[in-house]
């Protein structure tokens, strides 16, 4: 069974999809690993750590996936790299189909197999193989980081002779994994944190943080566990709620996003301009359209006074960690598609059949069949087995 890991192509991306210590166990447990050569430079992992473990080394990317059975990255192949993939091979990475439909196109074409982080289950089983989460706690810690880096103040309160210096006040909006993480972060810097989700089972997670939880009467419970999209009036209200909230804080964290939309418009430019003049919002939607009007990805802008940091890739940022806890994530899914030493996926297997998007070519996931304008082939659910008349 043989894994290729390609060099990421996004620009600014400093993430390896594999890194030595996880190679090394998927080698002893059958499978073959070739990486091309400098991907995990960026990450801190050398060629020379790859190949002391067993992995082998490819000069260029069309050598690398000449008969590789599953392509793993990151993100999602780029059309150059998707028509070097061979007839019927596998790929797993985060695949967004309405951001990807050129490269979903020509896997298609190839009968190609592609799976993708997006959209495994949220189950306990599939936990350890659940790299959005993963990915996200990178984000949060991030965040916090950004956040008393960019303030003129001490998130800390301070005790010296010149005076008391009162702690920076801060407020996480999005109490997911990114958001719990983030929260955890300030609090650990001193700061005092306040937290807000439209999802009432949030209250209990930020609280066990120590954060003060905000409660403003909207609640928008979604499948899964995600937040659903607030309706036009449930938004006026929230916003009204909010300038309130936004103003008093030092420190603004936006993590909130809803599943296969845009990112929902948490603070308006107006609320922006009425925080004190130094504070900061940082964006961890800015990837997504953001969860501040005023944000631009990957750049900083000022208004009134304010500072609006628009985080852009924000786990590259950290790319030894986000690497390190991908492969995990990696292999633990690479273990649902391999037995007895071949490539054999359980397509009864409900994570597998959840984050399938093409199998053999075949879209399986509605987005996708939308996106390349084909008929919808979803995985059909196990068939009970019918009894046979002699109770076995």
């Amino acid at each position: 069974m043989l894994l290729a890991v390609p060099a990421e192509t996004r620009p600014g991306e400093r993430r390896v999809a594999m890194v030595p210590d996880i190679a090394e166990r998927l080698i002893s447990s059958g499978w073959q690993v070739a990486l091309e050569s400098g991907a995990g430079a960026a990450a801190a992992f050398p060629d020379e750590a790859y190949r002391a473990v067993g992995v082998s080394l490819a000069a260029d990317r069309r050598t690398l996936l000449a008969g590789a059975e599953v392509v793993l990255t990151v993100n999602s192949l780029d059309e150059t790299a998707a028509d070097l993939v061979a007839e019927g091979a596998t790929t797993l990475s985060f695949l967004q189909p309405t951001q990807a439909a050129a490269s979903l196109g020509i896997l298609a074409a190839k009968r190609a197999t592609v799976l993708s982080f997006d959209f495994v289950p949220r189950i306990s089983r599939a936990q350890s193989m659940d790299a959005l989460s993963s990915q996200a706690t990178v984000s949060g810690y991030r965040a916090g980081l950004l956040g008393a880096e960019r303030l003129a103040k001490f998130f800390p309160m301070f005790m010296t002779a010149a005076g008391t210096v009162p702690p920076a006040k801060v407020l996480v909006m999005g109490v997911g994994v990114a958001g719990l993480q983030a929260i955890a972060t300030a609090r650990r810097l001193g700061a005092v944190v306040r937290a807000y989700d439209v999802r009432a089972a949030a209250k209990e997670e930020a609280e066990s943080l120590g954060a003060t939880f905000v409660d403003l009467g909207i609640s928008a419970e979604g499948a899964g566990g995600y937040a659903r999209e607030l309706a036009p009036d449930e938004l006026a209200r929230q916003h009204e709620a909010l300038a309130e909230v936004v103003a008093a804080s030092d420190v603004v964290i936006t993590t909130a996003s809803v599943p296969g939309r845009r990112a929902p418009l948490l603070v308006t430019t107006e609320m922006v301009r009425a925080m004190a003049p130094g504070s900061v919002v940082i964006d961890l939607a800015a990837d997504n359209g953001g969860n501040c009007e005023a944000t631009q990805a990957g750049e900083e802008v000022v208004v009134g006074g304010t500072t609006v940091v628009g985080v852009a890739n924000p786990p590259s940022a950290m790319a030894t960690h986000a690497s390190l806890l991908y492969a995990r994530n990696a292999a633990n899914l690479l273990g649902l598609l391999a037995r007895d030493g071949r490539i054999a996926p359980d397509w009864e297997d409900e994570i597998l059949a959840g984050c399938c998007v093409l199998r053999s070519g075949e879209a399986v996931l509605e987005a996708a069949a939308e996106v390349l304008g084909v008929p919808h082939r979803p995985i059909a659910p196990a068939q009970p087995i019918e009894p046979d008349g002699e109770g076995s």
